[in-house]
């Protein structure tokens, strides 16, 4: 189940955002499981977040003790993976480009919004999430395989250095072992 921060200093509006995200889907009747933590107070957010790892946040743009961009900075450094959302009823361009160059923000989505778009940009990030967890777990794997490869290429280099011959194999044509008599 993934988890979801919601933080936006009006309380109605994080219900209003609860209750969308929790909503059935007018199409086939389900509705998406989400764990959703909803905060009024940014630093009381930002604490929570050293205890519990989100999936997604989604953070309010002008808030009066830390506005979103700011409460979004620091969030990510706290959990880089999580994927980060700004909603706001202001057009404040300057705001958007500092948060989409300065915090990588996923989407940014204007107040008030679309209940569907809501939900799919929700979605979609989770999915995207996802993909990205995956990545960096197959790039690790990666990064030990050659580092365990590199090792022993240094260990045969060694054993070639002192016994010249030792790790040269010749195979025959169906994969069998030829064992030279020189």
């Amino acid at each position: 189940m993934a988890r979801i921060l919601l933080v936006d200093d009006e309380a109605n509006i994080l219900s209003s955002l609860k209750r969308t995200l929790n909503a059935k889907d007018e199409f086939d009747g389900t509705s998406a499981a989400y764990d959703i933590h909803t905060f009024t107070d940014a630093r009381a957010a930002l604490l929570a977040s050293e205890t519990k790892v989100f999936d997604l946040v989604i953070s309010d743009y002008r808030m009066p003790d830390l506005d979103g961009v700011a409460f979004l900075t620091d969030f990510r450094y706290r959990q880089p993976d999580c994927i980060r959302i700004i909603l706001s009823g202001m057009t404040d361009l300057a705001g958007l480009v500092l948060a989409i160059n300065e915090v990588e923000i996923y989407r940014f989505l204007s107040k008030p919004w679309n209940d569907f778009e809501l939900r799919s940009t929700v979605a979609g990030a989770l999915r995207f999430q996802k993909v990205c967890v995956e990545n960096q777990k197959l790039a690790d794997e990666l990064r030990l395989i050659r580092s365990q490869t590199q090792s022993k290429d240094t260990e045969l280099k060694r054993l070639e250095d002192a016994m010249p011959g030792i790790t040269r194999v010749n195979w025959g044509p169906d994969g069998s072992v030829l064992i030279n008599d020189k």
